[in-house]
């Protein structure tokens, strides 16, 4: 088993997000991030760890076009941007394929082609045989499967994750955890994810980058040295424990 690699992913040098001293400060007076510098290439999985309320949502809010930052500079290099909420947000009077093929029919892409868009994409995660179920007969894991298959849909070279896996149980986060790393590797886009869990960022990412307490600022970023495809026991080695208290004492200090 391969644990360490001085080149995780193949990367480009494609830079498709960058933040450059973004602030963002609300109607209401209340400054949720300052003096933000964050970029990510393709090929690079960013994970953003920080406290609650340190504007880490906003940080995705903001390079998903949803909100606008109030200083700074924000380039976003592609309009293929993929979005995965906290909350599956499926419709629930819609079949799986039927919310798998929402937003490829929102952007007016023509009933054969979405089709078998979203055929794909279910197939990748694992879904393949429960196109025709309602929402309401799915499990949790399998509903933010259906989430991600839907945003696959339309081939985003940019997916921004708000914490999907929050909610869910240990064992089906690591699960899922899993299908996206496998993802993450067949599919090469550029990835920006939110999390509270410091081992799953670790886990997951080619960087982690810890923010402060309110205002949100960025305190330091650690690159993680694991290959990829990553084996789920390389969460028991002493090196992935190591570099996850480092990220827990930055996050620690960064707090305080």
């Amino acid at each position: 088993m391969t644990l360490l690699s001085d080149s995780p992913v193949d990367t480009a040098t494609t830079e498709l997000l960058n933040f450059s001293d973004v602030a963002m400060t609300f109607p209401n007076g209340v400054t949720a991030l300052s003096g933000v510098d964050l970029s990510v290439k393709r090929g690079e999985f960013v994970t953003v760890v920080g406290p609650s309320g340190c504007g880490k949502s906003t940080l995705l809010r903001i390079a998903s076009g949803l909100t606008s930052a109030t200083e700074g500079t924000v380039t976003v290099g592609t309009n293929r941007i993929g979005y995965v909420f906290q909350d599956a947000t499926l419709l629930p009077w819609r079949t799986v394929q039927q919310n798998v093929e929402l937003l490829a029919e929102l952007n007016g892409i023509k009933k054969a082609k979405r089709q078998a868009e979203a055929a794909r994409a279910i197939e990748l995660v694992g879904l393949s045989g429960f196109e025709k179920q309602l929402p309401k007969t799915l499990s949790g894991g399998m509903k933010m499967r259906a989430s991600l298959a839907r945003s696959l849909t339309l081939d985003p070279e940019l997916f921004l994750f708000d914490e999907p896996f929050g909610a869910l149980d240990e064992i089906t986060r690591e699960r899922l955890n899993d299908e996206l790393i496998k993802l993450f590797t067949e599919q090469q886009f550029a990835g920006l994810f939110i999390t509270h869990s410091v081992s799953e960022a670790v886990y997951l990412s080619t960087k982690v980058v810890v923010m402060s307490g309110r205002p949100g600022n960025i305190v330091e970023t650690f690159d993680v040295p694991f290959a990829y495809p990553r084996d789920p026991e390389i969460r028991f080695t002493p090196e992935f424990a190591a570099l996850a208290g480092e990220v827990s004492l930055a996050l620690r200090e960064g707090h305080s």
